[in-house]
């Protein structure tokens, strides 16, 4: 008999973690943290904050302070870490892996005093296992207005929970059983505060249903994939899957490093370090994958969101020396400033369905006929050792160079409190 993926995630629960995929986990952890501290900051969610503050105590610690309940924990840190739209991704799985794994994992590991070691690796059999489920459910899930994030990202929070708390394996299945009728987020959503929420859905959806089915709550024998189960109901294609073998699929995680659209960061790696006289410029164009066109196109922003999703503006700022790793360095102003504005009139964006979704081409004509071919893929290797650079000069424009420098030291400690110990520093 064919292995259902409700199988294959009970046996991914159980497999022992490589070391490269614990490596990567951990940088995750780091940039997961950093951008959770960043969106604790943004004014519109402190109401909601204080809201979910308002239920109760408990042991557990959220961005910026307070203590609560797991459930609650999982969803207030779930939102405020997704709050930017900064954190990593994974292009196959459709989703955001660690906004709705990490925030789960943290709550519970806070409750019953986990270690550094054990967090790291349930948090890597729970990025891994909601990896699997996205690509199961496969686009046409995600196309049809499903959030991954949020449904696949359920599925991975309580894959990695079983494996924190140590459920057996009837436990487990039970949990994945719960989680089909709890996994829930819309695309819908998008441009809205309930986009971030769908994170913190998520999160929460794998504490509670971790801990109803250690409580011996019960559920379908297979709730993903039985009949009338969450893949027949959701649209998913029950795409043939397989589990990792030494290579697991987190490897291909994407860490933004530009605070603007990911359909961006192909063209803006293509341009890292580049320098060029603008006034030598004639045309610029860039061709991407097409799905990015109606993503991140927008020909003449006013705003600094809306530079934040503009090929032109974002080539514009990076040829120009503007950085584009902060947030701060997308306002309004910066679609007004005459250089940038002169010099996005000569971009021009083209469709290519050769390339990858993670790839982009950038030919930049000069005065004399001098040309620059130029190209950019975010799935090219990139030495573990130059990620964690580049995560904590990202850390540092989030947070501060001495608040990064902390929480990289904290991520060092076998004990858990040193972490959560860095959730509450100005």
């Amino acid at each position: 008999m064919a292995q259902t993926i409700t199988d294959q995630l009970l046996k991914l629960q159980a497999k022992a973690v490589p070391d490269a995929a614990g490596a990567m986990m951990a940088l995750s952890i780091f940039d997961w943290m950093a951008c959770g501290l960043a969106g604790a900051r943004e004014p519109e969610f402190a109401d909601f904050k204080k809201q979910q503050e308002s239920l109760g105590q408990g042991p557990c610690t959220l961005f910026g302070g307070g203590q609560v309940p797991a459930p609650v924990a999982a969803l207030v840190n779930g939102t405020l870490s997704h709050a930017l739209d900064y954190d990593d991704t994974h292009f196959a799985h459709i989703g955001h892996p660690s906004v709705a794994v990490l925030p789960a994992l943290l709550a519970l590991g806070q409750e019953v005093g986990a270690d550094r070691e054990s967090l790291i690796e349930a948090a890597t059999v729970g990025v891994e296992g909601s990896i699997l489920v996205g690509l199961w459910l496969g686009r046409t899930h995600y196309q049809v207005g499903y959030h991954q994030t949020a449904t696949a990202g359920a599925f991975g929070a309580t894959l990695g929970a079983c494996r924190l708390l140590g459920l057996e394996k009837d436990q487990v299945r039970a949990a994945l059983g719960l989680t089909a009728s709890m996994a829930s987020g819309l695309k819908a959503q998008f441009g809205t505060m309930a986009k971030p929420l769908n994170a913190g859905l998520a999160a929460r959806t794998g504490v509670e249903a971790t801990l109803w089915a250690q409580a011996g709550m019960t559920a379908a024998e297979d709730g993903l994939a039985g009949p009338l189960g969450f893949g027949e109901t959701h649209h998913g294609e029950a795409a043939q899957v397989s589990l990792p073998g030494k290579r697991w699929r987190i490897l291909d995680i994407s860490h933004k490093f530009h605070a603007c659209c990911h359909g961006l960061h192909a063209m803006l790696e293509a341009l890292s370090g580049v320098s060029l006289e603008a006034e030598r410029i004639r045309t610029i164009k860039v061709r991407t994958h097409p799905r990015w066109l109606t993503v991140c196109n927008i020909a003449a922003p006013r705003t600094g969101l809306e530079a934040k999703f503009s090929y032109g503006q974002t080539c514009a700022m990076a040829l120009l020396g503007h950085g584009t790793d902060g947030i701060d360095n997308f306002t309004d102003e910066i679609c007004r400033d005459p250089e940038v504005v002169a010099l996005r009139a000569k971009v021009t964006v083209e469709a290519d369905e050769a390339l990858a979704e993670t790839q982009s081409e950038v030919t930049i004509s000069l005065e004399g006929g001098a040309m620059r071919r130029l190209r950019g893929d975010l799935m090219a290797p990139l030495p573990l050792e130059k990620r964690a650079e580049k995560l904590r000069a990202k850390a540092a424009a989030l947070v501060g160079a001495a608040a990064a420098e902390r929480l990289w030291q904290a991520l060092e400690a076998e004990a858990l409190s040193a972490l959560t110990d860095q959730l509450v520093m100005s």
